[in-house]
């Protein structure tokens, strides 16, 4: 990899200059010598030196990796020029999965309530977590996924006190979470509502007890074929009414009372209640306790997530899991009563959820830090990302003011095959090609922008075959496998014949691997998203070239030699292409 191989060099000679820093570089600009670079200007006060003059030094001081041509400072910068055939040959390269490292990386993603459909707020959720974890597995990572089922939570016991309390029998016409769904919407719509309480606690208990698992599992069947058709992987299950059987929040409680910071205040607003004490973790809270457990004996939201924690580090043991009956991942298992005892122990987790949970996240990190364990604190991640908007409308499930991630697709496959028929009328398959670039639409549109900046999906936008979305990525695929698929015989590469124009194909291609391991290390699938739009781009205007009113680039009746060079970064690019897309769960259609 190129720029890793520029970074260390850089950073050893730094060392020797007094500096252990590590500088990003970076693709020079259009206009300045070079293809990459590194700015200087940020070490003029440590060196107190002129750019300029550090820039010479360390160019001096380099020991270049040996496919450096030159190395060129230039304003306070350091640009470095590749060998055209050490380029060409990587470019060439075909890339393959990092070799896997030690320790468990553990997702958390999806973890809808069991209580109704999916809405298009999920979809963000899912499109990130589900990419990460595809990520984090090419970048050589070990990696579980695990949606959490909170079936003892008040949402699944009002949906089914709902079902039972108006009569309803499901018909078969609508999918079973849209009918529960609806139930659970005419119960908050219910003038009643407040007069309901004591048979809705009533099947609360009822859960926690584990005794309606079925009526839940009917409504996560459902939802699973929602997950499915959104291409979402998981490994594991874990049902809250198991961890409770399994008596994990009284083991994590346990723990936490070894540390000073959990106490029970004898007086006060707090009196009673066990509290934990956040201050030496959390600097800067006005009221820096929070109550794990009430003095009623009830336990908070905080300290079942803390237990949870626990156990996913491997602090807590407990929870035995079977195979998962299902009809869309053969390989899932499931806590249960019975079966095989399980415990991750991983070294890193990710829980994806939404900016709001960001406190009570970095109170799960706290309680690792007072159990002893500033280690696991340090990795456990919060993925936090902001709310999707569906063409400028915020959803509200609760008001039943929700959009369905199944109306979602619905309608993206609906829109993409008229596109399809007016681009592409002779389409041997056109609603497989819709289903791939509606989903490839939604997933994109979900991955493509900083976790912390607010989406609003607009289904025009999204679908478009141009522009940055999944359909512009998928398009450019599409049009490189239709080259290979013409290209017939191959004779040998001949890269002494290479021109400008695959130069600059070739420095697109060498960043691949590059944005993989940069969206791993900052788990954000935007880094690669927005590489594989930059790849399209440069692909398009390689195709597109032109000299003279004349194509620049023809690849099949190019010159022997050069033929073979410009159909091997094709294929290059189509393979490139089509491993990064799966990367974000989007499927590469070869016609479009």
């Amino acid at each position: 990899m190129v720029r890793r191989a520029l970074e260390e060099a850089i950073h050893q000679a730094l060392k020797e200059m007094g500096l252990d820093l590590r500088l990003k570089v970076a693709k020079a600009p259009k206009d300045k010598p070079g293809d990459y670079g590194v700015p200087l200007f940020a070490l003029a006060k440590e060196l107190r030196k002129p750019p300029q003059a550090i820039a010479e030094e360390l160019k001096a001081r380099l020991a270049l990796p040996p496919f450096v041509e030159e190395v060129i400072p230039v304003g306070g910068y350091l640009n470095f020029r590749i060998r055209t055939k050490d380029l060409l040959k990587e470019a060439l390269r075909p890339k393959e999965p990092f070799p896997k490292r030690e320790g468990l990386v553990l997702i958390e993603h999806t973890s809808v309530n069991p209580n109704k459909e999916l809405h298009v707020g999920h979809l963000r959720n899912i499109a990130l977590g589900d990419s990460l974890a595809r990520i984090l597995d090419y970048a050589g990572r070990r990696v579980l996924v695990l949606n959490y089922i909170d079936d003892t939570g008040r949402q699944a016991a009002e949906t089914l006190f709902a079902l039972r309390h108006y009569g309803l029998t499901w018909d078969g016409k609508e999918k079973y979470d849209h009918f529960a769904g609806n139930a659970y919407v005419r119960l908050h719509q219910d003038p009643e509502y407040p007069n309901l309480q004591g048979g809705i606690e009533e099947i609360l208990h009822a859960l926690e007890r584990g005794e309606l698992r079925e009526d839940v599992n009917r409504i996560l069947l459902a939802q699973m074929a929602t997950m499915k058709a959104l291409n979402a992987h998981y490994d594991l299950l874990v049902w809250e009414s198991d961890i409770v059987r399994a008596g994990l929040l009284e083991k994590a409680l346990r723990i936490l009372e070894q540390s000073p910071h959990v106490f029970r205040p004898t007086e006060g607003k707090y009196a009673g209640a066990l509290v934990m004490d956040a201050s030496p973790f959390i600097p800067g809270l006005e009221d820096p306790y929070f109550v794990l457990v009430r003095s009623g004996g009830a336990a908070t939201y905080y300290a079942k997530d803390i237990a949870f924690q626990f156990w996913k580090m491997g602090l807590l043991e407990g929870l035995y899991f079977q195979p998962y009956e299902n009809p869309y991942y053969p390989a899932l298992r499931t806590s249960a009563p019975q079966g095989e005892p399980y415990t991750p122990r991983a070294r890193e987790t990710i829980n994806v959820i939404d900016v709001r949970q960001s406190h009570p996240q970095a109170l799960v990190r706290a309680a690792l830090a007072l159990a002893g364990h500033p280690e696991l604190a340090e990795g456990a991640f919060h993925l936090a990302y902001e709310t999707v908007l569906l063409e400028g409308k915020q959803m509200s499930g609760r008001k039943g003011l929700a959009v369905s991630v199944d109306e979602v697709l619905e309608e993206a496959e609906r829109r993409a095959l008229a596109v399809i028929e007016e681009k592409n009328p002779d389409h041997p398959a056109k609603e497989e090609a819709a289903r791939m670039v509606a989903l490839g639409a939604i997933r994109f549109a979900m991955v493509k922008t900083e976790p912390r900046k607010q989406i609003d999906f607009r289904y025009a936008e999204a679908l478009s075959f141009e522009g940055d979305t999944g359909p512009y990525v998928q398009y450019a695929h599409a049009r490189a496998h239709s080259i290979l698929r013409k290209a017939g015989e191959w004779g040998e590469i001949d890269l002494a014949q290479a021109t400008p124009y695959e130069r600059e194909l070739a420095l697109a291609l060498l960043d691949f691997e590059e944005a993989v391991l940069e969206a791993a290390e900052e788990k954000t699938p935007h880094v690669l998203a927005q590489y594989l739009l930059d790849l399209s781009a440069s692909w398009n205007a390689y195709y597109n070239a032109k000299e003279d009113g004349r194509p620049a680039t023809p690849v099949l009746t190019a010159p022997p030699g050069l033929r073979e060079l410009r159909l091997g970064l094709v294929r290059s690019l189509q393979e490139t292409l089509k491993t990064g897309l799966s990367l974000l769960g989007i499927p590469a259609p070869e016609v479009m």
